[in-house]
């Protein structure tokens, strides 16, 4: 099973989470673009659907949904998402699409995060991805000189600007042994908007797809 296939089978065994009169958060990313395209089929349970991204927004929009705003709907109930790198604690790495802050929002206020991945995002310590940021441009030097401090090597992510007009560091070479301490000292650098560390808000089903079908791992 290549790994396409691996993304629509985790897309479609999240639409279980989806219950009548739903209201859904929407992430991002080529994983999440199968749930998207599965969701016209469950139309009738989704009360209101919210976006993390631009793109993510367009996609709906371009298949009759109407996205509404997180101000408006309040709580959501489900979050569904994927993820760069996931270990077995249900903490992550996200932000290789750029849309991590709204992703971040997204997860806190859902009442269920499911996180959909193929098996390739698994891994028992999470920094071999590079680890996302978003900052405020005029932070990004500063920014990427603690990062340094910290044993990172910074990148800017170059012709990229997030939805929020913001600049992202990739941090490489960083060995991710303690998630929550470590989101809780970059996010306390002045000019960090979101780090991409999800272990505060870990997701609380991961849905792990392989070849031999997807296993549903449970956050109690």
């Amino acid at each position: 099973m290549d790994q396409s296939q691996k993304k629509l089978i985790a897309a479609k065994a999240s639409l279980d989470y989806i219950h009548d009169d739903c209201v859904l958060g929407v992430g991002t990313g080529s994983t999440v673009n199968e749930l998207i395209d599965l969701l016209p089929s469950i139309k009738e349970k989704i009360q209101a659907v919210v976006s993390s991204s631009l793109a993510t927004t367009t996609r709906l929009e371009s298949l009759g949904f109407e996205v509404s705003l997180l101000n408006s709907v309040g709580d959501i109930d489900v979050y569904i998402d994927g993820a760069d790198e996931a270990n077995k604690h249900f903490h992550l790495v996200k932000g290789g699409g750029g849309a991590l802050t709204r992703e971040k929002i997204l997860a806190g206020a859902a009442r269920k995060f499911v996180c959909i991945i193929d098996d390739s995002k698994q891994v028992g310590m999470l920094g071999k991805f590079p680890l996302p940021i978003e900052v405020v441009p005029m932070a990004q030097s500063f920014v990427a000189r603690k990062m340094v401090k910290m044993r990172g090597q910074p990148i800017w992510r170059e012709n990229f600007v997030t939805d929020n007009s913001n600049h992202i560091l990739d941090i490489h070479n960083l060995k991710i042994t303690n998630p929550v301490e470590m989101e809780t000292r970059i996010n306390q650098i002045p000019g960090v908007v979101t780090v991409g560390l999800f272990a505060h808000r870990p997701a609380d089903v991961l849905l792990v797809a392989s070849d031999t079908g997807v296993r549903v791992m449970e956050n109690k």
